[in-house]
Formats: structure tokens, sequence, C-alpha cells
């Protein structure tokens, strides 16, 4: 039996390059398998989330507000743009693999996506409700510090009550989802971090609103490597059942 584990990722037109480095790391026997809403069709998803071992959902342009009920199409730090054909697709790739019982790490867009597949809501802009900048300005990623929950996954993962972390997004989660819980916020008060509010026959699941895949010190910083190795032997633990 090999011990080679297939991770599906799913595509994204920001930064792409940064994720296969960074979930690959130095001679890990891991196969990516790439999620596109463009080379594959909705009927396709479950073959092809059946085929991985674990999934990441990636970051990228804001969610059309049409799929968390919301008429509203402009706001402030929107450039307009939606892709309701990625949305659509995306969303059936997560719950596909909360179907086969899947390990997921939903990374900013993924986490907001996470969110608005059960039920939750998203803050349209941050600035405009009344938050700080959290955006990449100038080509240079926010960054800011955390406070992580006690008794949470995210606790377990990061190793501390506390983590400095990068950010790169005008929009957050609004209303949670009643099936999940935050369990890591910025000073300002935004969601950072979310994961299932009851865990019991759940699969392994962690969203962060930050960028683990591409911050300055990401081979040594907790919110970061640590996140990345927690998922892989989630995945690896998964596959062996």
């Amino acid at each position: 039996m090999s011990d080679k584990i297939k991770i599906g990722l799913t595509f994204t037109e920001s930064r792409w390059d940064n994720y296969p480095v960074w979930i690959k790391g130095n001679g890990e026997n891991i196969e990516l398998v790439e999620l596109h809403w463009e080379k594959h069709d909705l009927e396709e998803v479950w073959d092809l989330v059946e085929d991985c071992d674990g999934i990441v959902l990636t970051g990228g342009v804001d969610m059309h507000p049409r799929f968390y009920e919301n008429e509203r199409l402009e706001f402030p730090n929107g450039d307009g743009k939606f892709n309701e054909e990625r949305d659509e697709f995306e969303m059936h790739v997560f719950e596909t693999a909360l179907n086969f019982h899947l390990p997921v790490l939903a990374i900013c867009r993924g986490l907001q996506l996470v969110n608005v597949s059960l039920g939750g809501d998203l803050t349209q802009d941050l600035e405009e409700s009344g938050k700080k900048n959290h955006r990449r300005m100038n080509d240079v990623d926010d960054e800011h510090s955390i406070s992580i929950s006690e008794n949470s996954l995210l606790k377990e993962v990061v190793g501390n009550n506390s983590g400095y972390i990068n950010g790169a997004h005008h929009q957050a989660i609004g209303k949670l989802s009643d099936e999940l819980i935050a369990t890591a916020t910025s000073p300002d008060g935004v969601i950072e971090a979310v994961e299932w509010t009851d865990k019991t026959d759940e699969p392994w699941l962690l969203c962060v609103q930050w960028h683990p895949e591409r911050m300055k010190d990401r081979e040594t910083n907790p919110t970061s490597k640590n996140i990345r190795n927690k998922f892989l032997e989630a995945v690896k633990a998964s596959s062996k059942k």
C-alpha cells in the first residue's frame, strides 16, 4: 500500500503558486489534485473529491452576495467582480468533502465560503463597518496579533493563546453559522478562525482568515508551520481508516 496522500487544492487566480509549495514542503510524499471550476464540471466533483485524502479551500475573489441572501453588489473596496461558477463549484467541493469525512483546511475566502455554506453570512467591508484595515496594501499583507480560544482545535494546533498573522481581506464573517464557533479574533474583534461547534462525528476542520501559505516566517511561525503539519497529520490519519 502506498504512503502517498492526495490533497485536493481549489484553484485560485490570486497568488496560486504559494499553495502547492507550502503544502508539499520538502520531500513530502504528497500528490496535489487541482480542483478547478473551469476544468471540471459539478458532476465530476464527487469522483474528484472521493479520490482525495484531504481538501484545501484557497483564497481569492469575493463570494457573490446572493449566496448569503444579500442583494447589495457594490460596496467599498470591492471591485464588483464575482465568480459565481467558482462559488458553486467550491461549495460543492466542501459539501462533498463532508460526505466523505475528509479533513478540510480553509484559508481566507475558504473560511468565508465554509461559513456561507453552513448558513452564515459576511460583513461586506470591514472598514465600512468600523473595523481597521485588514487589506493588502502596496503589495504587502497586513499584519496583526490574534487571541486564540482555550480548549479549541486551533489552540491545540498552535500551542499558544496568541499568535501573529498576516491579512489580505476586506470582508469577514458577519453572522456566524450555528455549526461553527469562533476560535480566534483580531484586536478589533474580527473573527480570524473558526471550527466545528460540536466536533462529535465531524471530520477535521480548521478555517483561518489569514494566509499561512505566504507568511514571511512560515517556516517557523506556528500559525503557519503547525497548521500545515497538523492538517497533514489529520489527512494521513484519515486516509488509513
